[in-house]
């Protein structure tokens, strides 16, 4: 229930009380602005760590591959061998924990995404919020994929109408539309045949639905 002052006093001290909560508000903003400022340096230093450790990594596993075909194995001695085993291993290990760390790192989106959303970063930055879209996404596909087969039985065995014909299609280019911004939101590594099966339902159901 809300507070309403019945006098002029109960009014001054529920003004002073707005203004002490006010304060508070702008000291918890300037804070915030702060913190986020603070964040966004990190986030762009551990970004541009991480490009400049894969670039000399990359240099690295070169050189290391020119060595071994220089110097064939019987050359080398058992250690420099088992040397080069290692690190080659270990880089392998950054490589994936790279990939984990840019998971919470903001990212470009790739040209799909670019093409429909321009420069908006949608990197979702802690786990709380992936396992939550990731739910979504998941109910999101199970709801419109029931309404997909339900749609076509109806086209396909109840009624044979153009308009709903158009409307059925129409309704797979909204969604493989919609998966693939969706999917390409929250996902740093997506397999090529995913994408690729995506783009084409999208230009087929299109090309339909046109036609």
């Amino acid at each position: 229930m809300l507070f309403s002052p019945a006098g002029v006093s109960e009014c001054f001290r529920e003004w002073e009380d707005l203004e002490k909560d006010y304060q508070q508000i702008l000291d918890t903003h300037r804070l915030y602005k702060q913190k986020l400022e603070e964040v966004t340096k990190l986030q762009n230093s551990c970004s541009g760590a991480i490009a400049r450790q894969r670039k000399k990594l990359k240099e690295l596993t070169a050189s290391l591959e020119k060595c071994k075909k220089k110097h064939p194995t019987p050359k080398l001695s058992p250690e420099e061998f088992d040397s080069i085993a290692e690190i080659e291993e270990s880089i392998k290990d950054k490589k994936d924990t790279f990939l984990d760390m840019e998971a919470f790192l903001p990212k470009k989106n790739g040209l799909y995404l670019s093409l429909v959303l321009g420069n908006v970063n949608v990197t979702l930055l802690n786990k709380q919020s992936k396992y939550a879209y990731k739910d979504d996404y998941e109910k999101f596909k199970l709801v419109v994929t029931v309404i997909v087969f339900l749609f076509s039985f109806t086209c396909n065995f109840l009624f044979s109408y153009r308009a709903l014909d158009a409307l059925f299609n129409f309704l797979l280019v909204w969604y493989y539309c919609t998966l693939t911004i969706r999917k390409g939101s929250s996902s740093a590594t997506i397999k090529g045949w995913w994408v690729f099966h995506h783009y084409v339902s999208t230009f087929l159901s299109g090309v339909m639905l046109t036609w």
